[in-house]
């Protein structure tokens, strides 16, 4: 009656899910026009047409289960559907769909079976049943041994979420760690995580700063260095000041004191960097009324 590349092809011209584009084809006999019209029909080939809109709202998901830890980010268009029953449960389902494997890729992530198709058709459908553009962004797989802990902590409803991994210490520690680095928010884990090209860039700009302040040419070097050394404090975990400290005690010395090291960390914060569209209200208004 219909063949897989028809199924194909209609996923192409519609943006429906796998399993719809099926029963559509089936509805209709295999008649690509009508699998199309049951696909509107059914308002399951508007997915498509969300594919263009900016997806900078959503939450997080952290799972973890023994020695394995998974983090995610999954976005809507707007915060009211974040908080939505069904947008909620269908993160539920892909976060628990991927802890259960041993994928550590998006690509891998995306063709995983779900009992409904692949991820990727369980997005398509979350689409056209919640009504608006879905992306799942990204995800991350953490390892640790049976001498490491984790520690994880969300804030703000799952907008932030932080995951790290300590050698020693406690979970107590390592979520202190994850809460401090929540709110934070550090770019990389030490000065050795530091690329070398921006950590060039950062001392040609404070280089540049120096000279228009009228330091001395000869003195720009010396005092690079103390400008290096707090540039660390700002973006490196373990250089920074601990939020639960009286006194100048950085996060590795609050860990060091509690016989741990700190192995990895995995920040996420709900839309950072995507770019979010400026709503013209009056535009919008304009434009529903000539349509």
């Amino acid at each position: 009656m219909f063949s897989a590349s028809d199924v194909k092809d209609l996923r192409e011209r519609t943006g429906a899910g796998m399993m719809d584009c099926k029963k559509a084809l089936q509805e209709s006999n295999g008649d690509m026009n009508q699998a199309i019209d049951w696909l509107r029909e059914n308002g399951m080939a508007k997915a498509a047409k969300k594919e263009s809109r900016i997806a900078a709202e959503g939450t997080t998901k952290m799972i973890i289960d023994g020695n394995q830890a998974i983090i995610l980010e999954v976005n809507s268009e707007t915060d009211f559907v974040a908080k939505n029953e069904k947008f909620i449960a269908f993160v539920d389902q892909l976060a628990n769909t991927i802890m259960k494997s041993n994928v550590t890729d998006m690509d891998s992530a995306l063709a995983l079976s779900t009992g409904e198709g692949t991820v990727s058709d369980l997005v398509k459908s979350a689409i056209s049943t919640i009504g608006e553009k879905i992306s799942f962004r990204r995800f991350q797989r953490l390892t640790k041994t049976d001498q490491q802990v984790f520690g994880s902590y969300s804030h703000m409803g799952g907008r932030i979420a932080c995951l790290v991994v300590l050698e020693g210490a406690n979970e107590e520690v390592a979520r202190d760690v994850a809460m401090h680095a929540a709110a934070m928010n550090p770019a990389y884990l030490n000065a050795s995580m530091v690329p070398a090209d921006v950590l060039d860039r950062e001392k040609e700009i404070m280089k540049e700063q120096l000279l228009k302040e009228g330091k001395p040419a000869d003195r720009i070097d010396n005092i690079l260095v103390g400008k290096v050394n707090k540039y660390y404090t700002d973006v490196c975990l373990e250089d920074q000041i601990f939020i639960k400290a009286e006194n100048k005690e950085t996060v590795k010395d609050y860990v060091t004191s509690h016989n741990g090291k700190i192995v990895d960390m995995v920040r996420y914060e709900v839309g950072e960097g995507i770019e979010k569209k400026q709503e013209n209200f009056a535009e919008e208004v304009m434009n529903q009324i000539n349509g």
